[in-house]
């Protein structure tokens, strides 16, 4: 990867939403957002690591209003905590109308990404330091989630499936 790209803490990606991303309902798939979230977690994991990323957790997903055909979709991932491998990135998705360029917070999650060499195995990530007051708020969020998570793993696993 090219240096120029790495260390990147923030992606913003643009496009319309098309007929082929619509339910039965007439409004965007659930599904088709969540791909969209992956796609620029990934590109901001990658961008923030300068190494492969995998998913490893999506977690806290609210859907709060529908996306329609030809609303400008706006996905924006952004690092909000790294730990040695891991990398926690923000999710906002967001819709505007381009006849009235009314725009509506659609979908927010935290989604963590782990870096990985050629053969799978874990690399040290640059460490990310919170500056403003949101960005500290933001990783003490993250730091939250991720004990709710070990707290809850915990648990799941003591249930025999």
């Amino acid at each position: 990867m090219e240096k120029s790209m790495a260390n990147k803490r923030e992606v913003l990606l643009r496009f319309l939403a098309e007929p082929t991303d619509v339910n039965f309902g007439g409004k965007v798939h659930g599904g088709a957002v969540m791909k969209w979230i992956d796609q620029a977690g990934y590109a901001c994991a990658v961008g923030w690591s300068g190494y492969y990323c995998v998913t490893v957790y999506v977690g806290g997903i609210r859907f709060y209003k529908p996306i329609f055909i030809g609303q400008l979709v706006e996905v924006k991932s952004t690092v909000v905590h790294t730990g040695t491998s891991s990398m926690h990135i923000a999710v906002e998705v967001s819709a505007t109308d381009p006849r009235t360029g009314t725009q509506k917070l659609t979908t927010r999650c935290l989604i963590v990404f782990v870096a990985v060499d050629d053969g799978g195995d874990t690399v040290p990530v640059p460490r990310w330091t919170p500056e403003t007051e949101l960005d500290k708020r933001l990783e003490q969020y993250a730091i939250h989630m991720a004990k709710a998570r070990k707290e809850e793993e915990a648990e799941l696993q003591a249930i025999p499936l």
